[in-house]
């Protein structure tokens, strides 16, 4: 028997009546703004299921605007979004699949594009009670909760790469929850994510990036004060 705590059934803080459909988005689209790394200058929804029927009466396009402003789940400029939305210049567009029927039934595709050119896309699902995942990060699946502060290292699927990112952690003292790799294919584009508890140093990130078959390191802080 898994246990269900008394926060799991309440949900979240949050602005909006739904934990799914308006807390659940507001982080995903939050992970999305942390992942991209700078403000916005454009973003693409695509919604799924429940996500595609019932998004505007259960405030899930406000909540994903918001999200990706930077927003968190209880922000009370949350139901202004739109216009928040348009005074930072932000391009939005919101497109539905309702054909799609082998997903999670609140899924939504975000594709980022921030002010200095970065670009990141990803696929999140709002699991209830305001949890989510992370299932896809430009194109390639994977697997992370959002729980906890997360570290997303793109490279390429190389022998040492683990033992690189773990020891870069441990000599930063940085304590690993959990830790996964995704692949597209053996030796091509990897991903290695790492759920950890307390702060990780920018010299900790830098020592990650020294080894030449690093691409990307990608730093989500989760937890508040760390």
């Amino acid at each position: 028997m898994s246990f269900i705590s008394m926060f799991d059934v309440l949900g979240p803080n949050m602005v909006g009546p739904s934990s799914s459909h308006t807390a659940g988005a507001c982080s995903i689209a939050l992970i999305a703004r942390k992942m991209l790394g700078e403000p916005v200058s454009r973003v693409d929804f695509t919604l799924y299921g429940s996500f595609a029927k019932t998004y505007h009466g259960h405030g899930t396009d406000r909540a994903l605007l918001g999200g990706i402003m930077g927003f968190s789940t209880d922000d009370e400029r949350i139901p202004e979004a739109y216009a928040l939305a348009g005074r930072q210049g932000i391009a939005y567009n919101f497109s539905y699949d309702h054909t799609e029927t082998e997903l999670h039934p609140n899924t939504v595709d975000i594709r980022l594009a921030g002010i200095y050119g970065n670009a990141v896309s990803l696929r999140g699902e709002s699991v209830g009670g305001g949890k989510i995942r992370i299932s896809r990060i430009n194109g390639i699946a994977v697997d992370f909760s959002g729980d906890y502060n997360t570290l997303i290292v793109v490279h390429k699927d190389r022998i040492g790469m683990a033992a690189h990112i773990t020891r870069c952690l441990s000599e930063g003292m940085v304590n690993i929850a959990f830790m996964r790799l995704f692949r597209e294919s053996k030796g091509d584009t990897a991903y290695s994510i790492v759920e950890f508890d307390g702060a990780l140093s920018n010299d900790v990130q830098e020592k990650i990036k020294e080894k030449p078959d690093v691409q990307q390191v990608m730093a989500i802080r989760i937890q508040e004060g760390q």
